[in-house]
């Protein structure tokens, strides 16, 4: 299976460098409404046969244009939500965003029991996200699209793609519509054929919540 996996649009709270990860969440800037609508021609050669995405509104507002282009109505599933922040929510400090990437990146990193301050364990959340990928490899779609989240796909690649570790998966950011393209399935594995950090529409240089080493989150 071919699965992309697309982080979404940008978000008020991206442009304000906030954690906000819970449900229903913000919707788009006016800069992230253009980058979903950029989504159709950037992606115009993928034979896109399923569209997926988290229970975040941002994720909606940014695959309804690849809806309308595919045809597909994107699937709902809360196992593609962004990595809850708990305690950290709405934080944007350096500390705060500290905490929740080293939490987070350290689950790929075979520690998954940490548990991030009042959320969820690293268990926890790829099992969620293993969840979704199985269930989209079972209907034996050729190319799958999900609209995730930056920490979300971040963390799963690095913890699930042969050839990315969580080095890489620390060093190279995800903007808002960047994407991570990949082969596998879940019993044969998985491996990254294309990190693209960039949007692949208008990129204002802006990742999201971020740390010391500016990695976007959200």
């Amino acid at each position: 299976m071919r699965l992309l996996l697309i982080r979404h649009g940008q978000t008020p709270s991206n442009v304000k460098h906030l954690l906000d990860t819970a449900v229903p969440g913000p919707g788009l800037t006016p800069l992230g409404e253009e980058q979903a609508q950029a989504l159709p021609e950037a992606l115009a050669r993928e034979d896109i046969g399923a569209l997926y995405v988290s229970t975040l509104l941002r994720t909606h507002r940014t695959a309804a244009p690849l809806a309308a282009r595919t045809g597909h109505q994107p699937l709902v599933r809360d196992g593609l939500r962004e990595i809850s922040a708990g305690e950290l929510e709405m934080r944007g400090d350096d500390e705060a965003i500290g905490i929740y990437l080293t939490t987070s990146f350290a689950w790929a990193a075979g520690e998954p029991e940490r548990r991030m301050p009042g959320g969820e364990n690293g268990t926890e959340f790829l099992s969620r996200f293993d969840a979704v990928v199985a269930e989209a490899a079972g209907t034996g779609v050729e190319t799958v699209a999900m609209v995730s989240h930056g920490a979300a796909i971040r963390t799963w690649v690095a913890a699930r793609a042969a050839n990315v570790d969580v080095e890489f998966a620390t060093a190279h950011e995800l903007r808002n519509t960047g994407i991570v393209v990949l082969s596998g399935t879940p019993d044969t594995g998985w491996r990254v054929l294309t990190w693209e950090e960039h949007s692949l529409g208008p990129d204002s240089g802006v990742t999201g919540a971020s740390g010391p080493a500016g990695e976007p989150v959200g």
